[in-house]
């Protein structure tokens, strides 16, 4: 049952970031964008049930959540904070295991050297101040020259990932993987 440690805020008003004592996956990111599709996931599902939930990331020690415009957050924060405290914590050893294989490890299989470039431009430079504003980045594909990827956490409907922080990524990328590539948010 993981401890919360702090509650923060994020750079999108309708999200908070709950830092975690224990953590509730060992690597592996999740994301739900609708309470349909957490069904299948307890975590995910008893923050929905709390109700005036848009969306659920948690990866390791940190879980997002992801407000209606119109919910307060006074409110709101101590009852997900019931569900949370509730939630299993994974033990390192297993979780690996039991979790399958993350992004950055599939992309690391492909066989265009850009992708593994990128990944690790991003593991070094992005993902970590995504993550702290209780975020992330998925990369979903390389075709040619335009990359897609995908904001998770509060990055997923913050105005600034969608215009600052994508032309940012790009301008970087640009500079040191491949002049020519496009970075396109789906």
């Amino acid at each position: 049952m993981p401890k919360i440690v702090d509650i923060e805020e994020t750079p999108n008003p309708n999200a908070v970031k709950f830092i975690l004592k224990e953590p509730v996956t060992s690597g592996t990111a999740r994301q739900f964008d609708s309470a349909a599709k957490a069904q299948d996931d307890p975590l995910a599902k008893s923050l929905f049930d709390v109700g005036d939930v848009v969306s659920v990331f948690y990866m390791d020690r940190m879980i997002t959540v992801e407000k209606e415009d119109m919910a307060d957050w006074d409110e709101l924060l101590p009852a997900l904070a019931v569900p949370i405290r509730a939630a299993e914590s994974v033990t390192t050893a297993g979780a690996a295991a039991a979790e399958g294989v993350g992004g950055a490890i599939a992309a690391v299989m492909s066989d265009d050297p850009r992708l593994v470039r990128i990944n690790e431009i991003l593991d070094e430079k992005v993902r970590p101040a995504l993550m702290s504003d209780g975020g992330y980045l998925e990369v979903l594909g390389l075709r040619d020259n335009t990359l897609n990827i995908r904001y998770q956490g509060a990055c997923g409907s913050c105005p600034s990932s969608l215009s600052g922080t994508l032309m940012a990524i790009e301008g970087m990328l640009q500079q040191e993987v491949d002049p020519e590539l496009e970075v396109v948010a789906v």
